[in-house]
């Protein structure tokens, strides 16, 4: 007869899955990608398994803040229980600085295969070398 050692709590799934690509530590919501071109800033945000209906977007102060949610609703043919859901269910959202210039007509976006694109176009400021006096209170 051969013993195999045990820890006391050892589970197949968990040995099997606790690799560290299974492993939660950084977050794999919203990955974003920022490129500078002449004329624009692109973002490239992932959205996997999100519905363009779902995904909001609104510019305030400067701000645009993009949000998306996505619900994990499945019929069940079979009856069981899950071993491990890795499936995200929820609300993300990311908000980005780009000026307060920036107005809900210059942002042109567009979601294709999961990813979302954001085209904001690069306004010059407004930078006043005109000479301002600052008021001293008493």
């Amino acid at each position: 007869m051969m013993m195999i050692p045990r820890k006391n709590d050892f589970d197949l799934w968990d040995d099997a899955f606790g690799d560290v690509f299974f492993h939660n530590h950084e977050s794999k919501v919203m990955k974003t990608d920022i490129e500078e071109r002449e004329d624009k800033y692109v973002l490239a945000i992932d959205l996997p398994g999100y519905e363009k209906e779902n995904i909001k977007m609104s510019i305030e102060e400067g701000y645009l803040t993009i949000q998306a949610s996505t619900t994990d609703v499945h019929e069940e043919q079979e009856k069981g229980k899950f071993v491990r859901k890795e499936r995200y269910t929820g609300t993300c959202s990311r908000s980005f600085y780009v000026g307060e210039d920036i107005t809900k007509e210059d942002i042109k976006a567009s979601f294709k295969n999961g990813i979302l694109q954001i085209d904001i176009p690069k306004k010059e400021e407004k930078i006043s070398h005109e000479k301002q006096y600052i008021e001293i209170e008493d």
